[in-house]
């Protein structure tokens, strides 16, 4: 078995196997559990061992487990998915394509889209795509050409033309970029309300408005990607709700099915839809999966969805952002660490001080190691920072439980 992201020398023979979960709690095969700090890769919202998701599973493939969603064909977990994500998403009227896989395909979905809508409409030059750095939107082709991650594009040399990046704290370096290219070049800009793999980046106050501002002033498409932030994880269904934006696109994915089955989304607004829905039209998007719109995948989104709407998880997570931030309030003493940025949702980011970063390159990964010999699973995010991203059924007492490992292993380090 071949990781994903993984250094096979080091990683072969040594492996961690997961069997099993419940709650917050995973446990590997020699019997020993593990507090999930993480939700998996920011995923499990509802968290792990949901036998009412597996038996909707083992009912759907029972009745039409697969079937394939291309031109005519359709199928009933399908369509009310698409009705329910539509009427959460933060734009009226909104059309909604389904992905296959996670939210890598999403973001491919949404980046060729903007490119074919601005084609529609009889501007094709307009092909340019802009994102920030320390962005990630996942590692098919466009979303590895628009990440912000140096490393993660650095083997592969171009992989899809007409992309740039600017600062990812800086408005007027998104307006100058549009203004230097010039804006009937420019097609859209990927934009994630909290910059999740590149170190849980919060937006600076005012920014995402002004972003917002600049691209609608400038006719640029305005694409949100919410793969982490959605379903729960700022305490709204989209961050783009909590936070008052109104996106031409929005990607989704992760806590859509809280990982029980690989399924994304793109949510389409009116404008962008138009010109591929308008009577007579002869104009197709050609694009999609295999498994776009799987009705397996589909009911067990729809089942996901129900549980955090009955649990109240999206109040569960405004609520305990506080908890979070409180609990790891001691870890800003402590001399490795340069911030701890939480604060907006449930989820935070513990900066490694840069000093101590250059004098040991490997400390991000064996502070994680400790970590998860203390019995809790967190993340290094791009080298420099600690993630933390739990399920959000987790307890008050829990997350305690997280912070005094956090300190234990950061004080030792310290």
């Amino acid at each position: 078995m071949w990781h994903p992201f993984a250094n096979m020398a080091a990683v072969s023979g040594h492996e961690i196997t997961i069997v099993r979960g419940h709650g917050c709690m995973v446990y590997d095969a020699a019997g020993r559990g593990y507090l999930d700090a993480i939700a998996s890769l920011w995923y499990c919202n509802v968290g792990h061992g949901r036998t009412e998701l597996a038996q909707e599973a083992a009912r759907q493939m029972g009745t039409l487990a697969s079937f394939h969603t291309f031109e005519r064909y359709s199928n009933p977990p399908a369509e009310q998915l698409c009705e329910r994500l539509a009427a959460l998403a933060p734009m009226s009227s909104s059309r909604v394509f389904l992905t296959a896989g996670g939210g890598s395909d999403a973001v491919d979905t949404a980046a060729k889209l903007a490119r074919a809508y601005w084609s529609a409409v009889g501007r094709p030059a307009k092909q340019r795509i802009l994102a920030r750095s320390y962005a990630y939107h996942g590692m098919n082709a466009y979303g590895t050409s628009l990440g912000g991650i140096p490393g993660n594009l650095d083997a592969y040399g171009p992989l899809v033309t007409e992309v740039g990046t600017v600062a990812w704290d800086d408005p007027a370096a998104l307006a100058d970029a549009i203004d230097a290219t010039g804006a009937d070049r420019v097609a859209a800009f990927f934009c994630e309300p909290v910059v999740g793999a590149g170190g849980v980046l919060l937006p600076p106050a005012g920014y995402l408005d002004a972003v917002q501002a600049i691209c609608h002033d400038r006719d640029v498409l305005f694409v949100v990607d919410e793969v982490i932030t959605g379903f729960g994880r700022l305490g709204a269904w989209f961050g783009a709700e909590r936070l008052g934006l109104q996106p031409d696109l929005l990607v989704c994915a992760k806590g859509l099915t809280s990982g029980y089955m690989p399924l994304g989304a793109v949510l389409v607004s009116a404008t962008v839809a138009a010109p591929f829905w308008e009577a007579g039209t002869e104009r197709i998007f050609r694009h999609g999966y295999t498994y776009s719109g799987h009705p397996t995948a589909c009911a067990v989104a729809l089942a996901n969805l129900a549980i955090i709407e009955r649990e109240g998880l999206l109040d569960r997570a405004r609520s305990l952002e506080a908890v979070l931030a409180s609990a790891l309030e001691p870890l800003r003493r402590l001399a490795v660490v340069a911030e701890v940025r939480c604060g907006l949702g449930l989820l935070a980011g513990i900066e490694i001080a840069p000093e101590r970063r250059r004098a040991d390159p490997d400390l991000v990964a064996r502070l994680v190691s400790s970590t998860r010999d203390h019995g809790v699973l967190t993340r290094g995010l791009a080298g420099r920072s600690l993630q933390i991203s739990p399920p959000l059924v987790i307890s008050p007492a829990q997350i305690g439980e997280i912070a005094g490992v956090l300190e234990t292993v950061l004080s030792e380090a310290a």
